[in-house]
């Protein structure tokens, strides 16, 4: 089965749609949402209803607790907080219930997904480090984990001895346990502004990260004309 696998939407519609109709033309057979559709952006309520209407897992990042109450806001910085605010008057009440239906780690066949760490989800810290990817590798029961929340792709495996990464685009998992970052859809932070996301084969064992462009100028606008702080629009640009 071919999955196709995103992250870290953030209320960023055309990045959003940018990446459902790639994500469409790769003929996967199974979507995976690793959280965070809200927050920082303009339109979540759009992007909520979309993603809700794909009718696929969905897994509670820090920001979808956050608008929903689950997650207090001194976890963020002021920049996050004031769009977390917005956000709460953006959305009505049946949605803000269904992100806080939402948990941040499941199971999906033989995958784990997570939005932060398998080994404390509930904390959404970052997978950044061998030993954050090791902690996780003993917590997790399956061979082949996704999570997102850094917004930058990159995959860890273990071979039983010792874990590595690598950030090219084309992998193959081999007989290895990897867990994967498909990056960001709608704020990226690897420095290259378009929109990512991961495809991965589990006949095969290909892991593909993709980018596709989005038009970054109407994102930006939307979210200055929602008076949101200007350094959310402003870092669209810059992929940081």
């Amino acid at each position: 089965m071919r999955y196709g696998i995103f992250a870290d939407i953030h209320a960023n519609e055309p990045a959003l749609d940018a990446v459902l109709a790639a994500l469409e033309a790769e003929k996967v057979d199974r979507l995976l949402c690793l959280g965070d559709l809200v927050g920082y952006g303009a339109d979540a309520r759009r992007c909520v209803e979309k993603v809700r209407a794909l009718d696929i897992p969905v897994i509670a990042g820090n920001h979808d607790w956050a608008v929903a109450g689950r997650l207090g806001l001194e976890y963020f910085n002021p920049h996050a907080r004031a769009a977390v605010i917005w956000t709460r008057g953006e959305l009505d009440d049946e949605a803000v219930r269904w992100l806080a239906s939402l948990e941040p780690i499941d199971t999906v066949g033989d995958l784990t997904l997570a939005h932060g760490t398998v080994h404390e989800p509930e904390l959404f810290e970052y997978m950044t480090t061998g030993y954050d990817a090791y902690r996780s590798f003993a917590a997790m029961k399956t061979d082949v984990g996704f999570v997102g929340h850094s917004h930058v792709p990159v995959a860890f495996f273990f071979d039983g001895t010792a874990v590595t990464y690598s950030v090219e685009a084309d992998l193959t998992r081999g007989d290895r346990r990897v867990i994967a970052n498909p990056g960001s859809v709608g704020q990226p932070r690897d420095e290259d502004p378009r929109a990512s996301y991961l495809v991965y084969d589990d006949e095969d064992g290909r892991l593909l990260q993709r980018r596709v462009e989005y038009d970054i100028e109407e994102a930006a606008r939307r979210i200055l004309d929602a008076g949101l702080p200007p350094i959310l629009a402003e870092r669209l640009h810059v992929g940081r």
